[in-house]
């Protein structure tokens, strides 16, 4: 899917001349004006009719002029939409679902013995390396496949035999800002496009009236995660396709409500000037793309107005779905309200939500430095019934089986423990555990492995871009010919790797 080269934002626009538009007569603006208007309107017809054109169709050009328009992929997908939660502060995979009693029979052993090329220096904090320590959680096997799930988790146990586990990831940084950008955005810097903007700049959105790319972030008042926004955002594609911001407290969209006396007459008679005006500018520059996103966006923006109050509301949801989700209790209130708002997008089409548990770092996310026992009881508790509540609803609407839902942090933590009053586990990208389930996953299955105590990836080892490559493939995507040409090469999600994992494809 690729693209001809953007201008380059700092490169001169070529200038109208002496002609200015104050100058035209009623002729000369219908003349110049038209042919646009009338792209535009043919747009909205093709949309409206749910025309699908893909990338290289000889009416490309028309559907550019809407860049959230729907596309058809590559080949038949077989998931539509994905909502990610972002285990955010690095969960630990030998607390949570990869089980090892081999961590038990080396429990209080230097990780030397098992591992005589280890270095003190792998985790973050280097002067505070301890033993290796067993799991303070019991494990117990659920679901028809036996899997073996920590105790923390009693209502996504339930679910084991939808999900297909990668117990073999593996990342390039320990730090907790590169480690997100990678886990986003497939680099380990900032500047790049996020999962979320690579699919709806490939596949569009199936929302007229909503953003294609939604996130949401920890309500509790702990903050955003490392980075900040630039976990999700649209690098150098164009800005329509960045992330949209849900705040957790406030309104969580700005500037939703209409100013105090204007009506919609006025404001629609608003925009229709600014997008002809727009349209002009256009006309001297086709295909510019940032002056298309924002065309699109004011228009988007409007539509939102009355659209996005009532996605983000909860009001018509009967008592028995809250309860579900665990709605009104007081551990998990603000996460289950975020899922069931998650569901509530992606069935009115929205083509990606990104939703963060926990914020900043240390015991205010899944960061367990310290405590790992008490960190992750806590917010385990927080998410576990909205998770679960999550998979029962969607696939009891029947869209379990066009969504993908993915549980992944940006690393795992380390099996030895990192010494305090309460020990806790350190930073380790060398092994992590994420967890995919819906749209064309292959249930109750486990991908790979990690050595004896859980250190490192040690069979099948699935780098970020492995994980990436299966996610667009699920969603009808070839990542190796989804690219965008920017300063003279063609980019693309995965770089130059990226293997599909095709034992966890249904």
């Amino acid at each position: 899917m690729s693209h001809p080269d953007r201008r380059s934002p700092l490169q001169p626009m070529p200038t109208i001349g002496t002609d200015e538009p104050r100058n035209w007569s009623r002729r000369d603006w219908l003349s110049r004006a038209g042919c646009g208007f009338g792209l535009l309107g043919l747009a909205g017809m093709l949309v409206a009719r749910g025309d699908r054109l893909a990338i290289g169709d000889e009416l490309e050009s028309v559907r550019s002029l809407n860049p959230l328009a729907p596309r058809a992929s590559h080949f038949p997908a077989r998931a539509k939409k994905v909502i990610w939660i972002f285990v955010n502060g690095g969960p630990s995979q030998v607390d949570t679902w990869d089980y090892k009693p081999g961590l038990t029979k080396w429990n209080g052993k230097s990780m030397r013995e098992f591992d005589g090329g280890f270095e003190d220096t792998t985790g973050f904090f280097k002067n505070s390396v301890g033993n290796l320590m067993q799991s303070p959680f019991k494990f117990a096997p659920r679901g028809q496949c036996g899997k073996m799930v920590s105790e923390i988790f009693p209502h996504l146990g339930e679910h084991v035999d939808k999900m297909a586990f990668v117990h073999s990831g593996f990342s390039e940084s320990n730090n907790h800002s590169p480690a997100l950008f990678m886990m986003n955005c497939g680099f380990p810097r900032m500047g790049f496009p996020c999962l979320g903007s690579w699919v709806t700049y490939g596949l569009g959105s199936e929302s007229d009236n909503l953003p294609g790319f939604v996130v949401m972030s920890d309500p509790k008042g702990r903050g955003l995660p490392k980075g900040h926004a630039a976990n999700w955002s649209s690098g150098f594609l164009p800005g329509v396709y960045q992330g949209t911001h849900a705040k957790p407290s406030g309104p969580p969209i700005e500037n939703l409500a209409r100013p105090a006396g204007m009506s919609d007459r006025a404001q629609r008679d608003q925009l229709d000037l600014l997008k002809q005006l727009n349209q002009l500018g256009l006309a001297e520059r086709p295909g510019e793309a940032e002056l298309t996103a924002r065309i699109e966006s004011f228009e988007l923006a409007y539509r939102m107005q009355m659209a996005a109050p009532e996605a983000l509301s909860l009001d018509d949801e009967p008592e028995t779905l809250r309860s579900l989700y665990g709605v009104d209790r007081s551990e998990c209130d603000h996460f289950a309200r975020q899922c069931m708002i998650a569901r509530r997008l992606v069935e009115r089409g929205v083509r990606f939500v990104q939703i963060y548990s926990g914020g900043m770092e240390n015991q205010r996310s899944w960061d367990g430095h310290s405590d790992i026992q008490g960190n992750h009881s806590q917010f385990a508790g927080e998410t576990d019934r909205p998770v679960a509540g999550l998979l029962t609803d969607l696939e009891q609407r029947g869209l379990l089986d066009e969504t993908l839902v993915i549980w992944c942090g940006e690393f795992g933590r380390l099996p030895i423990a990192q010494t305090g009053e309460k020990p806790g586990r350190d930073h380790n990208p060398h092994c992590f555990t994420a967890w995919l389930a819906g749209g064309g996953i292959r249930g109750g299955v486990s991908y790979g492995a990690s050595d004896e105590v859980g250190y490192k990836a040690a069979v099948d080892r699935v780098h970020v871009n492995d994980l990436h490559a299966t996610i667009l493939h699920l969603l009808g995507m070839d990542h190796k010919r989804l690219t965008y040409k920017y300063n003279g090469r063609q980019f693309r999600l995965t770089d130059v790797g990226g293997q599909v994992i095709q034992a966890i494809v249904a």
